[in-house]
């Protein structure tokens, strides 16, 4: 397990999606895990954390989201863009070793039955509030985040630190076409 990973209060959950990263989005159900990348989730709540995150119908890990009722969002790091791009354009319909050929290495925290893939920069585990026409009609899913962690060499105190960091630790942003940001540097008002 990753030494430098710490809890984040929840009170500050939403922090760790509040600057618009790309995510990876894992699940289990039944003995399969899966992740996929998503451009488009964000924060939607405080109390309790929630946060929303929008899942074609085609996906595997849609599929294992609905099934098992629970899901992991995680912010990968700009180390992790092959990976990323790679879980984001590949199905485990087509590709039962798709995790396998992109690297994926997973782990799991104690009490929260998720794929967590390692090497990110934070993970929201999250249980589905199930909203049926939300998610047939617009795929959107809700989750409610009840556990939350970050590695510390770049998040800390309640907040990123990505201008002390190594610029391998930057989040990933997506802009179309397999092109991505990385986050750039800090300004204050």
């Amino acid at each position: 397990m990753n030494p430098d990973l710490c809890a984040v209060d929840l009170a500050k959950a939403y922090r760790l999606l509040n600057h618009g990263p790309t995510v990876l989005v894992s699940a289990r159900h039944a003995g399969v895990d899966n992740v996929m990348a998503a451009a488009w989730a964000c924060a939607l709540d405080f109390a309790p954390p929630k946060l929303t995150v929008v899942l074609d119908k085609a996906t595997r890990t849609r599929e294992l989201i609905e099934r098992s009722g629970r899901f992991a969002i995680q912010v990968p790091t700009a180390a992790q863009l092959q990976l990323t791009n790679q879980v984001g354009n590949h199905s485990l319909k087509d590709e039962p070793d798709k995790l396998a050929r992109a690297g994926v290495e997973l782990f799991e925290l104690p009490g929260h039955n998720l794929p967590l893939v390692a090497g990110c920069s934070a993970w929201l585990a999250c249980e589905l509030i199930p909203e049926p026409h939300n998610q047939a009609v617009y795929d959107l899913f809700i989750g409610e985040v009840v556990g939350a962690w970050a590695d510390d060499r770049v998040f800390r105190d309640g907040r990123w630190h990505f201008e002390d960091a190594d610029p391998a630790w930057r989040s990933l942003h997506h802009v179309a076409g397999g092109h991505f940001y990385a986050i750039g540097e800090a300004l204050k008002a």
